[in-house]
């Protein structure tokens, strides 16, 4: 069983296990000098590494952070601010309309990833959802004006970004996820769209497709433009002609009202390529609504994997990104901004094409929709 280190002179205590806490002398709570005593340093050295500033090699720092869980000590954290003049916590303000926010399952992913560093560090996250650009704007200025925030994770970019400029006017540390557009100032972390999208059409293309449609997601995000850029330009790369696109919002429902409007058309798409995986899914069913097979009939791509594309029938071609790993590497790339450190303008998250049974041959039969097509479009 631990012990825990007294004062000079004193014998030493057992330590409790469970949910008594762990004392470090007898009738007191453990203090930064137990800490101290316990790792063998310090109390500056203690200081330091709960502070988060250099000074400290990594084997002592080790060394002190078990000390101080084997004694159950945490830094008072009002003392740590006003000594560090930080808040240690991070802040990500979200825009996005209730519904679309709640059929989106990429920040899930995300900020478990941010959470998983921010707890390393002894950070905490503020999250705030607005409902309109005034809200946002007050979001992010009373933020930084109360000191609440050490920094911002940026989410989202948009054409024409109100919100670039106004950070940059505030002064605060920030890091956008990508693609983010060249005007962006802050660093970039996110994955290659241009090159993924470009990896997918291709795979289409050598099915022997030549009618490749495209479902965007909302075009004022700068990600939904890089992918309609990337698909275009593969298309054309190809000798084909990119005609046949939709804008859509993410979710199931526009995916599969996008794919009733492209199947209208007179010479209807027999692929198509979705912003995402929801809108795939969502497609895929307006299909099977109108008797057209996937992909007998109709190849079907996602973006962005989410958990169901695997089990979706058939499984969905899709490209596959970490989430988790996402919002670590975002987070970290933020903190060493924070503790004034340099990091490189763009990185690039792994991501990767994953072929599944949604995508396969064209169809030989140029007549196909019009025998099978039910009156239902």
């Amino acid at each position: 069983m631990n012990q825990v280190v007294g004062p000079e002179g004193a014998a030493p205590q057992k330590a409790h296990t469970g949910s008594a806490v762990i004392t470090g002398t007898r009738g007191r709570r453990p203090t930064i000098g137990d800490v101290a005593r316990r790792a063998g340093v310090s109390n500056g050295a203690v200081s330091l590494v709960f502070g988060d500033r250099p000074g400290v090699g990594r084997a002592t720092a080790e060394r002190i952070r078990a000390a101080a869980a084997e004694l159950g000590w945490v830094p008072n954290a009002g003392a740590r601010s006003l000594s560090s003049m930080r808040s240690y916590a991070v802040g990500i303000v979200l825009s996005r309309p209730a519904h679309l926010l709640a059929a989106d399952p990429f920040f899930a992913g995300f900020i478990a990833g941010v959470e998983h560093v921010l707890a390393r560090h002894d950070y905490a996250l503020l999250l705030r959802v607005v409902e309109s650009a005034e809200q946002e704007d007050h979001a992010y200025r009373s933020l930084v004006g109360g000191r609440r925030v050490d920094g911002f994770i940026l989410t989202d970019t948009r054409w024409k970004d109100p919100r670039i400029s106004l950070l940059s006017q505030l002064g605060v540390p920030t890091v956008a996820l990508g693609p983010a557009g060249r005007s962006c100032p802050f660093p970039v972390v996110g994955p290659d769209d241009r090159r993924m999208t470009t990896e997918l059409v291709q795979h289409l293309i050598d099915l022997g497709h030549t009618r490749i449609a495209h479902v965007s997601g909302p075009l004022a995000y700068i990600h939904s433009r890089v992918r309609r850029t990337a698909w275009r330009a593969a298309l054309r790369q190809a000798g084909l002609q990119p005609e046949a696109e939709v804008e859509g919002d993410f979710t199931a429902a526009s995916g599969a009202a996008a794919t009733v409007r492209l199947l209208r058309a007179d010479d209807p798409p027999t692929a198509i390529f979705y912003g995402n995986d929801l809108m795939a899914i969502g497609g895929m069913s307006a299909l099977t609504d109108n008797n057209l097979a996937v992909p007998g009939d109709v190849s079907i791509t996602g973006y962005s994997e989410i958990n169901l594309a695997a089990y979706s029938s058939p499984g969905l071609t899709t490209v596959r990104r970490d989430l988790e790993v996402w919002g670590q590497t975002a987070t970290r790339a933020l903190l060493e901004i924070i503790d004034g450190g340099q990091v490189p303008n763009q990185t690039h998250v792994a991501s990767e094409l994953v072929i599944r049974a949604s995508t396969g041959p064209a169809p030989k039969l140029s007549g196909l929709f019009e025998e099978q097509a039910t009156g239902a479009l």
